[in-house]
């Protein structure tokens, strides 16, 4: 990676890397248990990370100076024969990386399944570049048939007893130097593993451009559904249709919701329960930040941005010829005040005057000029634009 922090705590939108992937093992209800194991010396930041982000069915354990040792310290913290077992022994056991954090609940599924019918399963992927085998002198000494071969990836899923049985009796050798779970299995149990197809989502975060692409990803999938806030008076519920109709139209793949701001609004409620972090909250010929505030207030005790950023976009309309934007930038810049008291809770606020001229066409152009920026917004997520004021 080439960062001294390791990998599974680098941040990613101001997040540990490791937090996404206890939330994606979180998310499938079937597993009961999370065991991590940690190193001595990260052991308080772990902590420190499960209580903020509020992770649930976690518990730690210390982890060895090779990947095999960690493993079978997870695994010791599972089985009944040790002393001061806190957690009940599984059927089932799932082995994966902390830096893999898109694995989804098909695939965990999928390799559950097999291991209760063979004993052990693992994921794999086609090869992507052909295996060689050097020779003492540095030469090709041969190269596998990339065809015949695949790669192994995880999640891989075993029955308990099959690959604890598999380290305890697993030579030194083997804890010190080896990598692949499936093949301890075979070697001291005689299990045959299972190979389950994986999707290209299993990827490893391993080398420092991974965290871009790692980032790119959860920006896009936190990107997909936007909503429009207006109050309830009849001019801004128009222009937020408006509004609306536009954002569909040049973000076809994006769900676009429109929704009254009052704290009685139970759809506002459920949308903000169910996890939209994207809000475009509308201003009609106003410079104050009244609804914005509104808006902030319901978000804040929601709690909703603790485990991701959550844009919210306070975008006011005015018409220039009657109303010059210098007259009204004094109040509109108070938005740096507000970005800054709110972005302490993860709300990236930023703000957009959108031009509204009386004239049909001028006016659906600068809408369209306006939705485009809202969706730049909203899919960069670039921080360095919070308290920033934006002219469409």
């Amino acid at each position: 990676m080439g960062v001294p922090t390791p990998k599974q705590f680098c941040p990613i939108l101001g997040r540990p890397l490791i937090s996404y992937t206890l939330q994606a093992l979180e998310r499938v209800c079937w597993i009961k248990d999370i065991v991590v194991a940690v190193t001595g010396e990260n052991m308080e930041v772990m902590k420190s990370i499960i209580q903020k982000y509020q992770h649930k069915r976690v518990s730690l354990v210390e982890a060895g100076v090779t990947r095999h040792r960690s493993i079978f310290s997870g695994l010791k913290a599972l089985a009944e024969d040790q002393l001061n077992c806190k957690l009940s022994k599984p059927e089932i056991v799932i082995i994966h990386d902390a830096v893999r954090p898109f694995v989804e609940e098909d695939i965990l599924l999928k390799v559950v399944t097999a291991a209760k019918e063979h004993g052990a399963a693992g994921a794999i992927r086609p090869l992507v570049s052909t295996v060689i085998s050097p020779s003492t002198d540095g030469c090709l000494d041969h190269s596998l048939e990339r065809a015949r071969h695949r790669a192994s990836e995880m999640p891989q899923a075993f029955l308990f007893d099959v690959i604890y049985e598999a380290y305890q009796q697993c030579s030194d050798y083997d804890l010190e130097f080896g990598t692949e779970c499936l093949q301890l299995a075979l070697k001291y149990c005689g299990t045959k593993a299972k190979l389950v197809e994986g999707s290209p989502d299993l990827w490893k975060v391993t080398y420092k451009r991974d965290l871009y692409a790692a980032e790119s990803i959860i920006k896009e999938r936190i990107s997909q559904e936007i909503c429009v806030v207006t109050d309830t008076e009849e001019d801004n519920k128009h222009v937020s249709h408006l509004l609306e109709e536009v954002l569909k139209s040049e973000l076809n793949h994006v769900k676009v919701t429109s929704e009254a701001l009052c704290h009685a609004s139970r759809d506002l409620q459920q949308i903000i329960l169910d996890q939209c972090y994207n809000f475009v909250c509308v201003n009609v010929m106003t410079s104050d930040f009244q609804e914005t505030q509104k808006l902030l207030s319901m978000l804040e005790e929601s709690n909703l941005s603790f485990l991701y950023p959550v844009v919210v976009i306070s975008v006011h309309f005015l018409d220039f010829k009657l109303v010059p934007p210098s007259q009204k930038m004094e109040n509109l810049m108070l938005i740096r005040e507000f970005a800054k008291e709110v972005k302490k809770r993860n709300i990236w606020l930023c703000g957009l005057l959108i031009s509204y001229p009386q004239d049909e066409q001028k006016r659906q152009e600068s809408l369209r000029q306006g939705a485009i920026v809202i969706a730049s917004l909203i899919k960069e997520r670039n921080s360095g634009l919070i308290g920033q004021l934006l002219i469409a």
